[in-house]
């Protein structure tokens, strides 16, 4: 693996299902599901704080390349595809918190259900407290309750959907392309929304791999 692939690499939320790679489908399957098991089995079952605090942090070093490798082409539906979704998702509030935090905040003040709760976040909700609160839903992933932490994923994602289409309306009349933009990202965060909950409930029946 060359140099490059070991720093922290920008992207777009376009990218998200572009990664492609490697000539043996079930070969990636198979490695993907593998490595997913065995870190999270030895994570959780570790009581070395540095270690969940290093994984945390891993693509502030090596970049999301390095997850993407493994996990990108997985099931969303599956344990590669949740822990691949949910360090994309940190990486992308990293990259752009301020943005990131203005959607979502957008989305709690209009918000009526109780996802702002279930999220977790810090109101009001700037971009070091969004920034925390990825580290937080990761974490979560490592230590505590694993389908807690998932819907707290599910639960950001529909909050900054909901974000994105409330800005996208505001936009529609001066910048239609801003707004086409905002909406197929608003699009795309409720159905990695929707495959959260999905993970969630298989988890809690013992059937995510």
């Amino acid at each position: 693996m060359t140099d490059e692939f070991h720093k922290p690499t920008q992207f777009s939320g376009s990218k998200f299902e572009s990664f492609v790679g490697g000539e043996d489908p079930a070969q990636i399957s198979r490695v993907a599901h593998e490595t997913a098991g065995a870190l999270l089995s030895r994570v959780r079952e570790s009581s070395d704080q540095g270690v969940v605090d290093r994984l945390v942090a891993f693509t502030d070093e090596h970049g999301i390349d390095a997850v993407a490798e493994l996990w990108a082409r997985a099931s969303p539906r599956s344990l590669p595809g949740a822990l691949w979704r949910i360090y994309l998702m940190r990486a992308l509030v990293r990259q752009d918190s301020q943005g990131m935090s203005f959607l979502f905040q957008r989305g709690i003040d209009i918000a009526t259900t109780i996802d702002p709760v279930v999220a977790g976040a810090t109101t009001p909700t700037g971009p070091a407290e969004l920034t925390e609160l990825a580290d937080q839903i990761l974490r979560g992933l490592f230590q505590g309750d694993f389908g807690v932490a998932l819907d707290r994923a599910a639960a950001f994602c529909r909050i900054t959907a909901l974000g994105c289409t409330s800005v996208a309306d505001d936009a529609d009349a001066g910048s239609p392309e801003r707004a086409s933009e905002l909406t197929t990202r608003a699009l795309r965060l409720s159905q990695t929304a929707a495959e959260f909950v999905a993970c969630a409930r298989l988890w809690r029946s013992g059937s995510l791999d």
